[in-house]
């Protein structure tokens, strides 16, 4: 079915994103900082490494499930098949949203994006108050709540999370989009690349591995977060630390729109090959 020209330009505008971040290069501050990293990573032996990563993965993998099956989401789930039918009202299930026109979709996710980012954003400023309870919270907080709105954005696309090509994806596009910029290339070739990959996507056949030495930057980024926090926490205006809750906030919101920009250009594409094919 071809493409029509809203969709078309919906289309060259996520291939321009996609060029912008295929041709990203890394400089030499990055460079240098990443090689740190490994160099200190790879002194704990290989035994050690492995475990890591595998709890690492075993944490996400019953957090998505967690995830899904809790009522806030079940709530969030018919939400959007309610918004769906604003505009068309026999939608019944998840995949027929697919049904909808993208702008119609765009405004739906859209919704759940900026709601999330609301929530980042307080949860930041929680955290920012330097309190040691919202502190240490604030890592698994900010995981599930950059999850959940990638999992509303498939479901708004017309793809339900519960099947195991589905689960797969939606962590790995999560784990992806909190890359830094110069991983993230890497990451959404092998996204794009699986997807041409499997004719039927039900069942999964690649990688089951999500996290490697890339992704240890993030949390060392929050971990330096929560260090400046806790030194500007005693700079208060009026009993309220207003410069560390700032910190948390701004930083807390960036992650999650870094987060749903690039998982929302993903499902995109997806929905649009889906319209082509």
């Amino acid at each position: 079915m071809p493409l029509t020209d809203r969709e078309t330009l919906v289309l060259n505008e996520i291939r321009s994103w996609e060029n912008n971040l295929l041709n990203y290069e890394s400089n030499d501050f990055q460079l240098l900082y990443e090689k740190y990293l490994e160099r200190s990573f790879s002194l704990l032996p290989e035994k050690v490494q492995r475990q890591f990563f595998s709890v690492i993965d075993g944490w996400l993998f019953h957090l998505h499930s967690i995830i899904q099956g809790a009522q806030l989401q079940i709530d969030a789930k018919e939400r959007i098949l309610s918004s769906g039918r604003i505009f068309k009202k026999d939608i019944e299930k998840i995949a027929d949203l697919q049904q909808l026109d993208i702008d119609q979709l765009k405004y739906i996710a859209e919704q759940q994006i900026a709601r999330h980012r609301l929530y980042s954003f307080a949860q930041g400023g929680l955290s920012g108050t330097g309190g040691t309870l919202l502190l240490g919270a604030d890592i698994p907080a900010m995981a599930v709540i950059n999850l959940r709105v990638v999992q509303l954005i498939a479901m708004t696309y017309g793809f339900e999370v519960n099947t195991p090509f589905e689960m797969m994806t939606s962590l790995k596009v999560f784990h992806t989009a909190a890359l830094p910029a110069r991983f993230r290339k890497e990451g959404w070739s092998s996204l794009i690349a699986e997807l041409e990959a499997h004719e039927e996507l039900y069942f999964y056949e690649g990688n089951e591995k999500i996290t490697d030495i890339t992704w240890l930057e993030q949390p060392v980024q929050q971990l330096f977060k929560a260090m400046v926090i806790m030194l500007f926490r005693r700079r208060a205006i009026q009993g309220i630390p207003l410069v560390s809750m700032a910190i948390g906030a701004g930083t807390n919101y960036q992650l999650t729109r870094k987060v749903t920009d690039f998982a929302h250009k993903y499902y995109q594409l997806r929905y649009l090959k889906g319209k082509e094919e």
